[in-house]
Protein backbone atom coordinates (compact mmCIF):
# COMPACT_ATOMS: atom_id res chain seq x y z
CA UNK A 1 0.00 0.00 0.00
CA UNK A 2 2.89 2.15 1.08
CA UNK A 3 4.25 1.42 -2.34
CA UNK A 4 1.38 2.35 -4.61
CA UNK A 5 0.71 6.17 -2.72
CA UNK A 6 4.87 6.67 -3.02
CA UNK A 7 4.51 5.99 -6.76
CA UNK A 8 1.15 8.08 -7.28
CA UNK A 9 3.27 10.97 -5.41
CA UNK A 10 6.39 10.63 -7.83
CA UNK A 11 4.34 10.50 -10.65
CA UNK A 12 2.02 13.88 -9.64
CA UNK A 13 5.64 15.09 -9.22
CA UNK A 14 7.01 14.01 -12.65
CA UNK A 15 3.34 15.43 -14.21
CA UNK A 16 3.83 18.65 -12.13
CA UNK A 17 7.49 19.13 -13.46
CA UNK A 18 6.57 18.48 -17.19
CA UNK A 19 3.71 21.26 -16.90
CA UNK A 20 6.10 23.41 -14.81
CA UNK A 21 4.58 26.35 -17.20
CA UNK A 22 0.73 25.22 -16.48
CA UNK A 23 0.72 24.55 -12.93
CA UNK A 24 2.93 27.89 -12.69
CA UNK A 25 0.00 29.75 -14.24
CA UNK A 26 -2.61 27.45 -12.20
CA UNK A 27 -0.54 28.71 -8.44
CA UNK A 28 -0.62 32.31 -9.68
CA UNK A 29 -4.72 32.33 -10.51
CA UNK A 30 -5.29 30.52 -7.23
CA UNK A 31 -2.97 32.92 -5.29
CA UNK A 32 -4.89 35.88 -6.89
CA UNK A 33 -8.31 34.61 -6.14
CA UNK A 34 -7.77 33.89 -2.96
CA UNK A 35 -6.10 37.19 -2.41
CA UNK A 36 -9.26 38.95 -3.70
CA UNK A 37 -11.22 36.71 -1.21
CA UNK A 38 -9.06 38.05 1.54
CA UNK A 39 -9.13 41.61 0.38
CA UNK A 40 -12.88 41.33 1.11
CA UNK A 41 -12.43 40.43 4.44
CA UNK A 42 -10.09 43.29 4.38
CA UNK A 43 -12.22 45.73 3.38
CA UNK A 44 -14.78 44.07 6.03
CA UNK A 45 -13.05 44.44 8.71
CA UNK A 46 -11.67 47.95 7.85
CA UNK A 47 -15.25 49.00 7.92
CA UNK A 48 -16.41 47.73 10.59
CA UNK A 49 -13.56 49.38 12.39
CA UNK A 50 -14.29 52.69 10.89
CA UNK A 51 -18.16 52.94 12.14
CA UNK A 52 -16.91 51.97 15.80
CA UNK A 53 -14.32 54.75 15.48
CA UNK A 54 -17.20 57.61 14.07
CA UNK A 55 -20.02 56.29 16.53
CA UNK A 56 -17.19 56.61 19.55
CA UNK A 57 -16.35 60.35 18.59
CA UNK A 58 -19.63 61.25 18.08
CA UNK A 59 -21.44 63.19 21.43
CA UNK A 60 -23.88 65.77 21.73
CA UNK A 61 -23.43 68.51 23.59
CA UNK A 62 -25.44 71.25 25.17
CA UNK A 63 -24.73 74.38 25.93
CA UNK A 64 -26.75 75.71 28.93
CA UNK A 65 -27.58 79.79 29.54
CA UNK A 66 -25.32 81.44 32.34
CA UNK A 67 -28.19 81.93 35.01
CA UNK A 68 -28.73 78.21 35.23
CA UNK A 69 -28.02 77.41 38.56
CA UNK A 70 -26.14 73.93 39.50
CA UNK A 71 -29.67 72.34 40.61
CA UNK A 72 -30.95 72.44 37.30
CA UNK A 73 -27.83 71.25 35.83
CA UNK A 74 -27.95 68.10 38.46
CA UNK A 75 -31.78 67.59 37.10
CA UNK A 76 -31.31 67.53 34.06
CA UNK A 77 -28.22 65.74 33.67
CA UNK A 78 -29.98 62.98 36.34
CA UNK A 79 -32.98 63.03 33.67
CA UNK A 80 -31.01 62.07 30.58
CA UNK A 81 -28.64 59.38 32.43
CA UNK A 82 -32.27 57.77 33.07
CA UNK A 83 -32.28 57.00 29.37
CA UNK A 84 -30.70 53.36 29.23
CA UNK A 85 -29.32 54.29 26.20
CA UNK A 86 -26.49 57.07 27.42
CA UNK A 87 -23.32 55.70 28.32
CA UNK A 88 -22.05 58.97 29.82
CA UNK A 89 -22.75 62.41 30.68
CA UNK A 90 -19.74 64.45 31.75
CA UNK A 91 -20.43 67.99 33.01
CA UNK A 92 -18.74 71.25 32.25
CA UNK A 93 -18.86 73.96 34.65
CA UNK A 94 -18.89 77.52 33.19
CA UNK A 95 -15.41 78.42 34.28
CA UNK A 96 -13.98 75.51 32.64
CA UNK A 97 -16.05 76.20 29.20
CA UNK A 98 -14.21 80.04 29.73
CA UNK A 99 -11.10 77.93 30.00
CA UNK A 100 -11.62 75.70 27.13
CA UNK A 101 -12.92 78.60 24.99
CA UNK A 102 -9.93 80.65 25.60
CA UNK A 103 -6.87 77.46 25.19
CA UNK A 104 -9.33 76.63 21.61
CA UNK A 105 -8.58 80.79 20.72
CA UNK A 106 -5.18 80.89 22.31
CA UNK A 107 -4.23 81.78 18.72
CA UNK A 108 -6.24 84.36 18.08
CA UNK A 109 -5.45 87.26 20.50
CA UNK A 110 -8.35 89.38 18.12
CA UNK A 111 -11.01 86.73 19.92
CA UNK A 112 -9.14 86.65 23.42
CA UNK A 113 -9.29 90.63 23.27
CA UNK A 114 -12.86 90.54 22.83
CA UNK A 115 -13.53 88.47 25.71
CA UNK A 116 -11.66 89.90 27.90
CA UNK A 117 -13.53 93.50 26.92
CA UNK A 118 -16.87 91.87 28.03
CA UNK A 119 -15.14 91.12 32.23
CA UNK A 120 -17.75 88.71 33.18
CA UNK A 121 -17.75 84.91 31.87
CA UNK A 122 -20.32 85.41 29.33
CA UNK A 123 -20.15 81.33 29.04
CA UNK A 124 -22.91 79.17 30.88
CA UNK A 125 -21.93 75.18 31.99
CA UNK A 126 -22.56 72.85 29.49
CA UNK A 127 -23.19 68.59 29.35
CA UNK A 128 -21.43 66.18 27.17
CA UNK A 129 -23.56 63.52 26.14
CA UNK A 130 -22.91 60.24 24.66
CA UNK A 131 -24.87 57.12 23.95
CA UNK A 132 -24.28 53.43 23.02
CA UNK A 133 -25.41 54.47 18.95
CA UNK A 134 -25.81 57.66 17.61
CA UNK A 135 -29.52 56.69 16.41
CA UNK A 136 -30.30 57.33 20.50
CA UNK A 137 -29.66 60.96 20.83
CA UNK A 138 -33.37 61.48 19.70
CA UNK A 139 -33.97 60.48 22.98
CA UNK A 140 -31.69 62.67 24.63
CA UNK A 141 -33.57 65.79 22.22
CA UNK A 142 -36.42 64.82 23.55
CA UNK A 143 -35.54 65.54 27.39
CA UNK A 144 -33.98 68.79 26.14
CA UNK A 145 -37.09 70.33 23.93
CA UNK A 146 -39.04 69.41 27.63
CA UNK A 147 -40.85 72.62 28.66
CA UNK A 148 -38.94 72.91 32.05
CA UNK A 149 -35.43 72.59 29.89
CA UNK A 150 -36.10 74.70 26.71
CA UNK A 151 -35.51 77.61 28.08
CA UNK A 152 -32.49 76.89 29.54
CA UNK A 153 -30.63 76.32 26.49
CA UNK A 154 -28.33 78.31 24.55
CA UNK A 155 -27.36 76.01 21.87
CA UNK A 156 -26.33 72.15 21.43
CA UNK A 157 -24.56 70.60 18.49
CA UNK A 158 -25.10 67.11 17.16
CA UNK A 159 -23.14 65.93 14.25
CA UNK A 160 -25.46 63.83 12.35
CA UNK A 161 -23.17 61.06 11.67
CA UNK A 162 -26.09 59.09 9.94
CA UNK A 163 -25.27 60.05 6.44
CA UNK A 164 -21.05 59.78 7.25
CA UNK A 165 -22.19 56.04 8.12
CA UNK A 166 -24.41 55.60 4.63
CA UNK A 167 -21.54 57.04 2.94
CA UNK A 168 -19.09 54.78 4.29
CA UNK A 169 -21.04 51.53 3.51
CA UNK A 170 -22.00 52.73 -0.03
CA UNK A 171 -18.55 53.23 -0.62
CA UNK A 172 -17.11 50.09 0.86
CA UNK A 173 -20.56 48.03 -1.31
CA UNK A 174 -19.04 49.40 -4.20
CA UNK A 175 -15.53 48.20 -3.51
CA UNK A 176 -17.24 44.32 -2.12
CA UNK A 177 -19.03 44.12 -5.90
CA UNK A 178 -16.11 45.32 -7.70
CA UNK A 179 -13.85 42.93 -5.94
CA UNK A 180 -16.43 39.68 -5.95
CA UNK A 181 -16.66 40.59 -9.97
CA UNK A 182 -13.00 40.29 -10.21
CA UNK A 183 -13.13 37.05 -7.81
CA UNK A 184 -15.70 35.34 -10.03
CA UNK A 185 -13.02 36.06 -13.13
CA UNK A 186 -9.97 34.60 -11.16
CA UNK A 187 -12.32 31.49 -10.16
CA UNK A 188 -12.96 31.07 -13.85
CA UNK A 189 -9.77 31.61 -15.02
CA UNK A 190 -8.83 29.02 -12.71
CA UNK A 191 -11.46 26.38 -13.40
CA UNK A 192 -9.94 26.69 -16.97
CA UNK A 193 -6.53 26.84 -16.44
CA UNK A 194 -6.78 23.56 -13.79
CA UNK A 195 -9.02 21.60 -16.55
CA UNK A 196 -6.55 22.57 -19.08
CA UNK A 197 -3.78 21.32 -16.91
CA UNK A 198 -4.69 18.42 -16.58
CA UNK A 199 -6.04 17.77 -20.35
CA UNK A 200 -2.80 18.37 -21.56
CA UNK A 201 -1.56 16.10 -18.61
CA UNK A 202 -3.81 12.89 -19.83
CA UNK A 203 -3.09 13.16 -23.79
CA UNK A 204 0.62 13.65 -23.13
CA UNK A 205 0.63 10.39 -20.92
CA UNK A 206 -1.84 8.78 -22.99
CA UNK A 207 0.68 5.96 -23.89
CA UNK A 208 1.70 5.78 -19.97
CA UNK A 209 -2.07 5.61 -19.22
CA UNK A 210 -2.80 2.66 -21.78
CA UNK A 211 0.03 0.69 -20.62
CA UNK A 212 -0.67 0.88 -16.58
CA UNK A 213 -4.43 -0.23 -17.66
CA UNK A 214 -2.99 -3.09 -19.45
CA UNK A 215 -0.52 -4.08 -16.72
CA UNK A 216 -3.88 -4.16 -14.42
CA UNK A 217 -3.31 -0.81 -12.73
CA UNK A 218 -6.60 0.29 -11.08
CA UNK A 219 -8.40 3.74 -12.30
CA UNK A 220 -7.74 5.11 -8.77
CA UNK A 221 -4.53 4.50 -8.84
CA UNK A 222 -4.36 6.19 -12.73
CA UNK A 223 -6.70 9.36 -11.10
CA UNK A 224 -3.85 9.58 -8.54
CA UNK A 225 -1.77 11.57 -9.36
CA UNK A 226 -3.79 14.11 -10.95
CA UNK A 227 -5.41 14.38 -7.19
CA UNK A 228 -2.30 14.68 -5.83
CA UNK A 229 -1.40 17.49 -7.85
CA UNK A 230 -4.12 19.34 -6.87
CA UNK A 231 -3.36 19.25 -3.13
CA UNK A 232 -0.02 20.50 -4.01
CA UNK A 233 -1.35 23.29 -6.45
CA UNK A 234 -3.53 24.04 -3.43
CA UNK A 235 -1.21 23.94 -0.47
CA UNK A 236 1.41 26.44 -2.37
CA UNK A 237 -1.06 28.68 -3.83
CA UNK A 238 -2.47 29.33 -0.24
CA UNK A 239 0.71 29.73 1.27
CA UNK A 240 1.41 32.30 -1.13
CA UNK A 241 -1.81 34.03 -0.73
CA UNK A 242 -1.41 34.09 2.84
CA UNK A 243 1.68 35.31 3.05
CA UNK A 244 1.01 37.54 0.86
CA UNK A 245 -1.89 39.09 2.57
CA UNK A 246 -0.12 39.22 6.01
CA UNK A 247 2.75 41.15 4.19
CA UNK A 248 -0.26 43.58 2.48
CA UNK A 249 -2.05 44.12 6.21
CA UNK A 250 2.21 45.34 7.83
CA UNK A 251 2.41 47.40 5.08
CA UNK A 252 -1.19 48.75 5.33
CA UNK A 253 -1.73 49.07 9.07
CA UNK A 254 0.25 51.70 10.12
CA UNK A 255 -1.43 54.36 7.93
CA UNK A 256 -4.83 53.01 8.99
CA UNK A 257 -4.09 53.06 12.95
CA UNK A 258 -4.12 56.51 13.72
CA UNK A 259 -7.34 57.30 11.42
CA UNK A 260 -9.35 54.37 13.45
CA UNK A 261 -7.54 54.88 16.88
CA UNK A 262 -6.20 51.15 16.70
CA UNK A 263 -3.17 49.36 16.36
CA UNK A 264 -2.66 46.86 14.03
CA UNK A 265 -6.31 46.68 12.81
CA UNK A 266 -5.77 43.91 10.29
CA UNK A 267 -2.34 42.29 11.33
CA UNK A 268 -4.58 41.50 14.48
CA UNK A 269 -7.16 40.21 12.50
CA UNK A 270 -5.28 37.80 10.54
CA UNK A 271 -2.94 36.70 13.63
CA UNK A 272 -6.57 35.68 15.67
CA UNK A 273 -8.18 33.94 12.57
CA UNK A 274 -5.16 32.82 10.60
CA UNK A 275 -6.32 28.94 11.37
CA UNK A 276 -9.78 29.52 10.55
CA UNK A 277 -9.10 31.48 6.98
CA UNK A 278 -6.49 28.98 6.45
CA UNK A 279 -8.07 25.87 6.63
CA UNK A 280 -11.66 27.64 5.45
CA UNK A 281 -9.15 28.69 1.89
CA UNK A 282 -7.39 25.30 1.97
CA UNK A 283 -10.87 23.43 1.77
CA UNK A 284 -12.12 25.83 -0.93
CA UNK A 285 -9.02 25.32 -2.71
CA UNK A 286 -9.08 21.53 -3.08
CA UNK A 287 -12.52 21.49 -3.98
CA UNK A 288 -12.05 23.51 -7.07
CA UNK A 289 -8.60 21.90 -8.07
CA UNK A 290 -9.99 18.45 -7.20
CA UNK A 291 -13.35 18.91 -8.44
CA UNK A 292 -12.02 20.57 -11.67
CA UNK A 293 -8.88 18.13 -12.22
CA UNK A 294 -12.28 14.94 -11.51
CA UNK A 295 -14.28 16.61 -14.60
CA UNK A 296 -11.41 16.62 -16.98
CA UNK A 297 -10.56 12.93 -15.70
CA UNK A 298 -14.14 11.71 -16.42
CA UNK A 299 -14.59 13.32 -19.82
CA UNK A 300 -11.23 12.30 -21.59
CA UNK A 301 -10.33 9.06 -19.58
CA UNK A 302 -12.19 6.17 -20.12
CA UNK A 303 -13.14 4.35 -17.81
Amino acid sequence: MFIAWWRIFKFSLLDLVRNASLATMTVIVLSLLLISVNTLLGIRVLTAAAVTSVKEKIDLSVYLKPETTSDLVTKLTADIKSIPAVKSVNQISADEALQNFKNQYQDRPEIIAALNEVGANPLGPALVVKTDDPTQYSQVITILNKDEYVTLIEDKTFADTAVAIDTLHRVTGSIEKALWGVTAVFGFIAIVIIFTTIRVAIYTERIEIAVKKLVGASNWFIRGPYLVEGVILSTISVALALGAIYAAAQAIDPHFSPLLDQNNILTNYLRTNILSLAGFEYLAALVLTIGTSAIAMRKYLKT
